[in-house]
């Protein structure tokens, strides 16, 4: 479908008509007349438009049922905070990362196992949920969009030098050795923001999670360290190593280089990779609209049937378990995902449907991760299976700053007992 472009007052007016509530929201109060208000709590504040929008079309379509948007810039404590007093939304969207899981677990939400609307969407996405965590033999959210999390690289300077995509390990090496020498920087590193070394850490590291690293991990739980059948010491040194060497190929300075830095200095052409995700090509577009930019999965194996895509379920639905509108919470949800409403929301906020047979938007770097989606060669960002008390992420920086691999690997493995130590039993991704 034809992505819409409103002005500021349509949106205004669009935000206004849909109800929306900026901030904590709880259950909706009915308006009479034989109307039903339903609260809709949602997380991304960039969607309110897309929502609002949605919002109206659909209540065109069910005139006895309103729709009230409340968006809140904190949602993972608002949802918590609602469920602590009892205001459970009726629909609700998340971002599907661990706190969603845990919640999930806890069995606050609608189990959707028997629900048709399971079956329009890519089995693939609903086993990524399914790894964070639902309650025992339910299914309790679906999977609305998705992001990618891959090598974003310049098509321009690969035709240029004549580089193919890279489908094997060597292959990757070989491209990084090929821009080196012909004078043109490889990757565009941004350290001064230690979340951007996750990026390439969730890609490489999900191939030696594949067969149940982390249910064996939980059940390892304080005994996790060198000796264990797994631990980041046995089973991680491979792709440490790979990471490390990727960071071998950054500019000079990269250690004090911001992600806005990094969108610009790619946007401007002055690096022909970027180890990042889908989600930077909003901003790289902002300043280069023209640049020719698509995606690829890190090609870490010798055989490319096995590439891996790592993505994220970037908004999952879900609604309250014990929601005093049932009937009409799922009228909302069903519509949410037809077909033509999930595309032009996915092409509108630059990510994939999750819905069978939805069609992407026509922009090269979503056209470039297709494939992999239509195959089911997608995996869950592993980082979403570490409790969050782990310093992950600062212990990557440092690994990525000093080289100490074998350090790194040490103290993921002793963080990850002493959360289990304190924790009976760890569950999930968290304590």
């Amino acid at each position: 479908m034809t992505k819409r472009f409103r002005t500021t007052a349509h949106a205004v007016a669009l935000l206004a008509t849909a109800g929306v509530a900026i901030g904590l929201g709880g259950c909706a109060s009915s308006p009479g007349n034989g109307v039903t208000t339903l609260s809709f709590f949602q997380f991304k504040g960039e969607a309110l438009e897309d929502f609002a929008q949605i919002i109206a079309d659909f209540e065109a379509e069910n005139p006895d049922i309103k729709v009230v948007q409340n968006q809140s810039a904190d949602s993972e404590t608002a949802i918590r905070v609602l469920l602590v007093k009892d205001k459970t939304p009726d629909v609700i969207t998340l971002n599907a990362n661990g706190n969603f899981g845990r919640l999930a677990q806890a069995g606050v939400f609608h189990d959707f196992s028997a629900d048709p609307v399971l079956e329009t969407i890519n089995p693939a996405v609903q086993e990524i949920l399914a790894d964070l965590g639902n309650k025992e033999g339910e299914v309790n959210g679906l999977g609305y969009v998705n992001n990618a999390n891959g090598v974003i690289y310049n098509r321009t300077i690969f035709e240029e030098q004549g580089l193919e995509v890279p489908e094997t390990w060597d292959e990757f090496i070989t491209v990084c050795d090929a821009l080196e020498a012909a004078g043109v920087q490889p990757f565009y590193g941004t350290l001064a923001d230690a979340w951007t070394g996750m990026p390439s850490w969730n890609a490489l590291g999900a191939y030696p999670t594949q067969d149940g690293f982390f249910d064996q991990m939980r059940a390892e739980g304080e005994n996790v360290g060198p000796d264990s059948p797994v631990s980041f010491q046995k089973d991680f040194v491979k792709a440490m190593a790979q990471q490390g060497e990727l960071f071998s190929y950054m500019q000079e300075g990269y250690r004090g280089r911001t992600y806005d830095d990094g969108n610009t200095a790619f946007a401007n052409g002055e690096a022909a990779m970027l180890l990042q995700g889908i989600w930077a090509l909003s901003p790289i577009k902002g300043i280069n609209p023209d640049i020719d930019a698509a995606i690829f999965p890190y090609p870490t194996t010798d055989d490319p049937a096995d590439r891996l895509l790592v993505t994220g379920v970037d908004v999952v639905v879900t609604m309250g378990r014990d929601t005093e509108h049932p009937e009409e919470s799922m009228r909302f949800i069903d519509y949410l995902f037809e077909v033509g409403v999930i595309e032009e929301f996915a092409a509108s906020q630059n990510m994939v449907p999750s819905v069978i047979g939805a069609e992407l938007s026509d922009d090269p770097a979503l056209q470039s991760v297709k494939p992999f989606f239509d195959d089911g060669q997608i995996t869950g960002f592993i980082d979403h299976q570490i409790p969050p008390s782990i310093p992950l992420t600062a212990i990557v920086q440092q690994f990525l700053f000093d080289g100490d691999a074998n350090a790194a690997l040490a103290t993921l493995d002793s963080e990850w007992a002493k959360v289990a130590a304190r924790t009976i039993p760890v569950t999930g991704d968290g304590e």
